[in-house]
């Protein structure tokens, strides 16, 4: 027995079939997702669109008679297997790659369009912030409505219709006021009685019972009840991410890609999935600066290289805005690992003693050539932050010297690990 909802989805609508099918599809979609932000450009990387799904494991569920223990089943005509043998693939079933001629036929690939909010719905299902709220939460309380009963006033768009409807009928009960069939059942003697005085004695009766019923209204004010919220407080724990980035003029135009797409994922996430983080974004050649949004992603900049002043900054603001008893502090810092050679101890004992102990995690993103060989490869500020990471302080390293390798390095950084550090 199959069972198909064959609805249509309206423009702009999300039915409960579209999103059954997100849930059933939900690890190959969001592998689509993954392989859909490798090549898109910066400024549309999470705009949505079209997605490419494997055809098998695409097929509607159905119903089987479900058949316990175990069966042998003999199939007639076979000659090349015995038992314990693996069956291969018969040809054709390409999992959604088209075959060449003469290599059978083929199948398409599923095509799937996701709207902007389903995609990041997909994108941050399993990200956070790691050991978010482990400082004390800050005496900011944010406000949400809470049910907090009923009143007797309130706006009309929050009358309580059941409740107001069950005191209604509890009053005419009490007052026993008289009920529309027993008016008609009386209407109806009356035109059916032949006897005078009895007809008269009728619409008397009759006569009190209307006057009963305007006496007694069906509703009256006093049954009226409006359901009542309170704003009931929450506790916030404040957070603020600093993004570092190194514009010097070491960093060629391919990473500073690198670099930019990683923050916008980074961006996105934060401005997506909390309300309450605070975005730094700090950029340094031999001197730093705290700049807009606009200006860290799209503003030229070169210059030589001192990592120290983007850490001297970031302490500086701390100090000046973020008091590190109510702020959850964390930082992202991007650079192709190059640094003045006098400038190694200042950046190391800024990092190791003023800036690690305040943070909750701190991440660093080293860029590199797409040819270059990031597993042999130490750069002076690799080494420097490597010394630094033994020392169990919250340092992530990861090296990215590819477009396809951005989205893995960012899931890795914050994906969700239910209480567990994250890994170096």
């Amino acid at each position: 027995m199959h069972i198909v909802d064959r609805r249509l989805n309206p423009r702009g609508k999300s039915l409960e079939n579209r999103q059954r099918f997100l849930r059933r599809a939900k690890s190959a979609v969001q592998q689509a997702v993954k392989r859909s932000l490798q090549n898109r450009n910066i400024r549309d990387v999470l705009d949505g669109g079209e997605i490419s799904l494997p055809i098998d494991g695409m097929t509607e569920p159905s119903f089987r008679r479900g058949e316990g223990g175990i069966s042998d089943q003999v199939l007639p005509g076979n000659r090349a297997f015995v038992e314990g043998d693996i069956i291969p693939r018969p040809p054709g079933r390409g999992g959604g790659k088209p075959k060449e001629a003469g290599e059978g036929d083929g199948e398409d690939s599923f095509r799937f369009v996701l709207t902007r909010e389903e995609f990041l719905d997909v994108f941050l299902d399993d990200l956070e912030l790691p050991d978010l709220a482990k400082r004390r939460l800050s005496e900011t309380e944010e406000f949400s409505p809470a049910r907090a009963g009923f009143s007797v006033s309130g706006s009309p768009s929050n009358i309580a219709v059941a409740r107001t409807s069950r005191l209604a009928m509890m009053r005419r009960i009490a007052l026993k006021r008289p009920r529309t069939e027993e008016i008609e059942a009386l209407k109806r003697e009356i035109e059916e009685a032949d006897d005078e005085e009895r007809k008269a004695a009728l619409e008397a009766e009759l006569k009190s019972l209307n006057e009963k019923s305007k006496r007694i209204p069906y509703i009256d004010p006093l049954d009226v009840r409006y359901r009542r919220f309170e704003d009931e407080p929450k506790p916030v724990a404040k957070a603020v991410m600093f993004c570092l980035m190194d514009v010097s003029g070491s960093m060629s135009e391919h990473m500073k890609d690198l670099a930019k797409r990683f923050y916008l994922l980074l961006y996105l996430f934060l401005s997506q999935r909390y309300k309450k983080v605070e975005i730094v974004f700090i950029r340094h050649t031999d001197r730093a600066e705290e700049v807009d949004e606009e200006t860290f992603f799209y503003g030229p900049a070169t210059g030589g290289t001192l990592v120290s002043s983007a850490l001297a900054c970031m302490r500086q603001i701390i100090a000046a805005r973020f008091d590190p008893a109510e702020w959850n502090i964390y930082a992202a810092q991007a650079s192709d690992g190059d640094n003045s050679y006098s400038d190694g101890s200042t950046t190391g004992q800024l990092l190791q003693h003023e800036i690690l102990p305040l943070c909750q995690y701190f991440a660093y993103i080293e860029v590199d050539e797409e040819s270059g060989d990031s597993s042999v490869s130490r750069s002076p500020l690799w080494a420097l932050y490597d010394s630094i990471r033994a020392a169990a302080l919250p340092l992530s390293m990861r090296k990215v010297c590819r477009k396809n390798e951005i989205f893995p390095v960012f899931h890795d950084l914050f994906q969700k690990r239910d209480g567990e550090k994250v890994a170096p």
